[in-house]
């Protein structure tokens, strides 16, 4: 049978166990042979990882053709307004293909969020807001293009959920089975 480990990448951890001499990797917090990622996290976005022990089901967690939802929770330069919003929700036409329709919200800053080291920058002009985004893809840095593509870049990116999976009770660089 196969098993699922959840794992809460911190910031600037890279999604492998093999070392590059410049970041902190996976091996550095799982101590469990034969686990290995189902898709990835860019090194400069935290949350939830899903790591398994069967090949099958790595593929199939990670492959595009299954679109378990992912749920973001990105804090982000200004205060979108409803029609930021509604770009999101229709498809943002990005300058290499057109993002799928996406679930996205406002939200208040969520409870229980751990510090990111370093932290994110702060401008007195610029206000932050939190928005919570549920997409089906996952393309290479997409979340973050969609919300600088309707004019409010990404500060800080954390995965809360892949499918039914997600961080509750995960604080930074923990890990549970799942």
């Amino acid at each position: 049978m196969p098993h699922i480990l959840l794992f809460n990448k911190p910031y600037g951890v890279i999604c492998q166990f093999s070392r590059d001499g410049l970041h902190p990797t996976l091996a550095d917090y799982i101590a469990r042979p034969g686990f290995y990622p189902a898709g990835r996290l860019d090194t400069d976005s935290e949350g939830l990882l899903v790591l398994t022990d069967d090949g099958r089901m790595q593929h199939r967690i990670s492959d595009p053709a299954h679109k378990l939802p992912k749920t973001y929770w990105a804090q982000v330069e200004g205060i979108p307004d409803e029609a930021a919003l509604e770009k999101l929700r229709k498809g943002v036409a990005l300058p290499d293909f057109t993002t799928q329709p996406a679930v996205a919200r406002l939200m208040e800053e969520p409870a229980n969020l751990w510090p990111r080291n370093p932290p994110i920058r702060q401008r007195k002009a610029i206000p932050t807001a939190w928005l919570e985004l549920i997409i089906r893809e996952g393309k290479n840095r997409q979340v973050r293009r969609m919300t600088a593509a309707v004019g409010h870049p990404t500060l800080r990116l954390i995965r809360y959920a892949v499918g039914d999976w997600t961080l509750a009770g995960l604080g930074a660089g923990e890990s549970r089975l799942g």
